[in-house]
């Protein structure tokens, strides 16, 4: 047989292998995770809640993390060496999330219960933003995010009597109208009927934005539209209150989220328009769904997407600061692999950066950890008594008090 007429069977079977090769290859490194770096202790120790990395210029690597804390400020840090840089503060609103810009990786947004979205520009010590995007009187932002082009921030609001909005405003010229509040573009106000908890912007589409909220609903929009009951392409129910969402898949056609009883669905919105059904999985709680041998699984953080295996992944821990790792596939969820040794307390951020396969956690403990493949921490830094005492610790309150996440 020629090497034109190889059998078509043959070659979906390569390419298969091919495929499988490519996720244990991905497996094997998340789990051959070690500390490599640890940030020194903080003076005013607090929880990181979230986590982002700076978009490289061309041909730089990623120079700043910013991590968004309970005690209302963002940190950056030094992406190499974790070291500390500055801190902006939010006094009295409390701050919610945190995302560099792709195009310039100085500037940092965070999402503030004043009602504000707030840019800051890492480069300077000057605790003012360099711009603020206003809301509306009753808005209290609680969820926010900044498509890929850098055109449009989004925030999700908490329901105020009967109101929770989606906001929009045009996130052009963030670095040279420092003086000037910008005025929102619009509002979502049908969608969703109770606080929206998380926007996740399409990693490559910018007019697609998933929103998920304690309602259950995850809706996904196309902005382009003229009004709001066009622009809403699907609406998915958790049956639960959503506290994670993501976009996964070939082309990033695939939306999941975590609840906040720990439970997991996953849709493919390639489907909308077939008789095929939408939902890959539904996982009630994943804590029973994967028990790994003498370890334990007491809450989820969220999830990531690997683009060159194609695949999800989860990421869980224990009271105790284990992270782990969970792989994702329509037949359902299997454990990876377990982190432990860093943390000493719940995790409850992190970020993935496919450039070097590296991860960031932050927790309870007030650490920031990198994690690398087959790494040797070499910081002196003990990790003796570093979580915080009960008598301040303060969770951010990201969604209804009744519907508290089952941390245990």
């Amino acid at each position: 047989m020629g090497c034109c007429d190889r059998d078509p069977g043959f070659l979906a079977s390569l390419g298969t292998a091919f495929e499988m090769a490519a996720v244990e290859k991905v497996e094997e490194q998340l789990a051959s995770l070690r500390i490599a770096k640890r940030s020194a202790p903080s003076e005013e120790p607090a929880y990181l809640l979230d986590i982002d990395l700076s978009r490289p210029a061309q041909s730089e690597n990623s120079r700043f993390v910013a991590v968004s804390c309970s005690n209302k400020s963002i940190r950056v840090y030094n992406r190499e060496t974790l070291h500390f840089l500055r801190e902006y503060s939010s006094h009295p609103g409390i701050l919610s999330g945190v995302r560099f810009a792709r195009a310039c990786d100085s500037a940092v947004f965070s999402a503030c219960s004043d009602g504000t979205v707030k840019c800051w520009d890492v480069r300077s010590a000057t605790q003012k933003p360099v711009q603020v995007f206003s809301g509306y009187p009753s808005n209290v932002f609680i969820s926010f995010d900044i498509n890929c082009s850098d055109l449009i921030v989004c925030a999700g609001t908490e329901k105020v009597e009967q109101d929770t909005f989606l906001v929009f405003w045009d996130a052009r010229g963030i670095t040279d109208c420092a003086s000037s509040a910008k005025e929102p573009l619009g509002v979502y106000s049908e969608s969703h009927n109770d606080d929206i908890t998380k926007i996740c912007f399409h990693p490559v589409e910018p007019n697609l934005v998933v929103s998920g909220s304690t309602d259950g609903l995850v809706n996904v929009f196309d902005i382009n539209k003229d009004n709001e009951d066009d622009a809403l392409i699907s609406t998915c129910n958790s049956d639960s209150s959503v506290s994670f969402i993501g976009w996964s898949g070939r082309d990033y056609k695939q939306v999941y989220c975590l609840t906040h009883d720990e439970g997991f669905c996953w849709w493919d919105t390639a489907q909308l328009d077939t008789e095929e059904p939408i939902t890959l999985l539904r996982v009630l709680d994943v804590r029973d769904a994967v028990c790994a041998e003498n370890q334990s699984l007491h809450y989820m953080v969220g999830g990531l997407y690997h683009e060159k295996a194609e695949k999800l992944f989860l990421i869980g821990g224990t009271s105790t600061g284990n992270i782990h790792l969970i792989s994702c596939g329509t037949d359902g969820l299997s454990l990876v692999g377990t982190l432990s040794g860093g943390h000493c307390a719940t995790v409850r951020s992190f970020c993935w950066n496919l450039a070097d396969e590296s991860l960031l956690t932050g927790g309870e403990d007030a650490q920031l950890l990198l994690w690398k493949p087959r790494a040797v921490e070499r910081s002196l830094t003990k990790k003796a008594s570093l979580k915080i005492a009960s008598s301040v610790q303060k969770r951010v309150r990201v969604h209804n008090s009744s519907l508290k996440s089952r941390k245990k």
